[in-house]
């Protein structure tokens, strides 16, 4: 009996955000989880999708320090949240629960 070896491809969410509703509906989506690592990460992929060193030179963080500040790990002050959104075409706004 032969053995089938299975390959699988790695997975990253931002090879599927392609377009500006993309974008849009993926950030809602994890804005409404209510879980700010969930953001930043969701936020770094997005940021991924776009060309994170580009955004580094807009923003004038280092690619790195993107890196570091949009993982799930990371805790980046709200004024690299907004240079980043500002960056990437974002507008970030508040509504009513």
């Amino acid at each position: 009996m032969a053995t089938v070896k299975e390959t699988f491809s790695r997975y990253d969410t931002a090879d599927y955000l392609e377009t500006e509703e993309d974008i849009a509906a993926y950030l809602t989506a994890c804005a409404a989880e209510d879980d700010p690592a969930l953001f930043l990460a969701a936020l770094g992929d997005v940021a991924r999708a776009r060309n994170i060193t580009q955004l580094a030179a807009k923003t004038g963080l280092t690619r790195m320090g993107l890196y570091k500040a949009l993982s799930g790990t990371g805790n980046p002050s709200f004024a690299t949240v907004s240079k980043v959104a500002h960056a990437l075409g974002l507008k970030i706004t508040v509504a009513a629960a």
